[in-house]
């Protein structure tokens, strides 16, 4: 039994690793979205310039 909790918190331990790697490797898609809206705003006010 002892033996089984040791493999399970081994297995836990590095799916969460991986998870959050995963999350933190990945940029957030608000940012990505928020970023593009300043873009597009830079792009309008610069064809409506003289």
């Amino acid at each position: 039994m002892e033996k089984w909790m040791v493999v399970t918190g081994i297995w836990t331990m590095c799916a969460l690793c991986a998870v959050f790697f995963i999350r933190g490797a990945s940029y957030p898609a608000a940012k990505r979205i928020e970023t593009a809206r300043v873009d597009a705003r830079g792009e309008q006010s610069a064809e409506n310039a003289p």
